[in-house]
């Protein structure tokens, strides 16, 4: 089906930029949130991308006007009856989604394709609240849309093929590099991302390192910000209610550090709150000392070791595993890390980077932080087959890829 009209729910920032990535595709949206402040709001973002386009010489002024008028904001879902398809961007709460895409069902005509901007609830949970459920799939973009150029698309347990190939197709037209991914918790990139957040608290709640050397050191491995950095912009609340997702699909393997529920106790959530791991008004910040402290005594944990690769070594396991389990191909894998978090791109992703290292030395660098820090470093039993069939990447020319 070829998508001509499109709407999203959710004026928030994530629903905004989506609908300018529409807009500036040419596919009339609208903008819809019950709040009309938010729809306000919204549109005033949509403007102010365009805005900035046009001042970097990337757009001219009538061509920002023409993109922004695509956009037509609504409090309600009367305009709704001949859009080809909707994206969901509200609040990351499964029963909020739910009632959202129930609305939806009773108004939209039967061909319009419901697509969820979730970054880890279940597409086949949502998909039950309507009464098409093969039309109804994940597309989670990135924040921010403008930039990020990656797309997961995420079929559910009924998602039709159809359904795939018309997302697939919409995301390319909107200049996005989609990655299909099976239906798991976190998807691909959180599923990955969030291994690496939660270990770099670990390693600063135990004293391994200070926030400022872990963030340094992780810029010189090539990230393209410190990994508190990235959890300040994100918010120390989003990422922790995605850490407890994945705990409870994924368990041991994925333990929440009790930095993030300490420092969301504290109302410490990040740029947006003033305040996350860093302050952002140049004040001494005896507050976060504090709860460090509080921590180390709680836990009774101290002085281990920090190394990048104590962090990457985590996305690599978790790489192996999602490989092993089908969710998606060795090269969306690596893709996916690329375009969705700026893993470093002369490198590859972290399978190319375990077949540079050698998944010998990957397999033991990982039992020997297993014995020192617990099972969340517990190899892939991929990773163990493969060093066991002389499969150790680029030395041998065949690992994750073959050379």
């Amino acid at each position: 089906m070829q998508i001509h009209k499109a709407a999203v729910v959710g004026a928030g920032t994530m629903g905004a930029q989506i609908a300018q990535a529409m807009s500036q595709a040419g596919v009339p949206v609208i903008l819809m949130d019950l709040e009309p402040e938010n729809v306000r709001r919204g549109i005033e973002t949509i403007r102010k991308i365009y805005q900035a386009s046009v001042e970097k010489g990337k757009m001219r002024a009538a061509e920002a006007v023409e993109k922004s008028a695509w956009v037509v904001g609504a409090t309600d879902y009367d305009g709704f009856r001949d859009r080809d398809i909707v994206v969901e961007a509200v609040f990351e709460e499964m029963e909020v989604k739910r009632k959202v895409f129930t609305a939806l069902d009773a108004i939209c005509p039967s061909r319009t394709i419901f697509a969820s901007n979730t970054s880890s609830l279940s597409i086949s949970a949502l998909a039950a609240a309507t009464r098409r459920p093969k039309q109804v799939i994940g597309m989670h973009f990135f924040n921010p849309v403008y930039a990020m150029k990656l797309v997961e698309v995420i079929p559910g347990l009924d998602s039709s093929s159809e359904t795939v190939a018309d997302v697939v197709a919409l995301s390319e037209r909107l200049r996005k590099i989609p990655i299909k991914v099976q239906e798991c918790p976190g998807f691909v990139v959180n599923r990955l991302l969030m291994p690496y957040l939660n270990e770099a608290a670990f390693a600063l709640q135990e004293g391994a390192a200070s926030s400022a050397e872990i963030d340094e050191a992780m810029k010189e491995f090539g990230m393209p910000m410190g990994p508190f950095t990235l959890l300040d912009m994100i918010g120390v609340d989003i990422a922790e209610k995605v850490s407890y997702i994945l705990y409870d699909a994924f368990g041991p393997r994925m333990p929440v550090a009790a930095l993030f529920p300490e420092l969301v106790k504290a109302k410490r959530l990040g740029k947006k709150s003033g305040a996350g791991v860093y302050r952002y008004d140049n004040e001494k910040d005896e507050r976060m000392q504090k709860i460090l402290q509080n921590i180390r005594e709680g836990t009774g944990v101290v002085r281990t070791r920090f190394k990048p690769e104590r962090l990457v070594l985590l996305m690599v396991n978790e790489a192996a595993i999602c490989l092993q389990e089908g969710v998606a191909t060795a090269g969306d894998l690596d893709l996916a890390l690329v375009a969705g978090t700026g893993f470093p791109p002369e490198i590859g992703g972290p399978l190319h980077y375990a077949d540079r290292i050698g998944l010998d030395t990957i397999l033991t660098e990982l039992q020997r932080y297993a014995k020192e820090l617990g099972p969340r470093f517990w190899p892939a039993p991929i990773l163990k087959r493969m060093v066991g069939a002389g499969h150790t990447g680029l030395k041998s020319r065949r690992g994750f890829f073959t050379y």
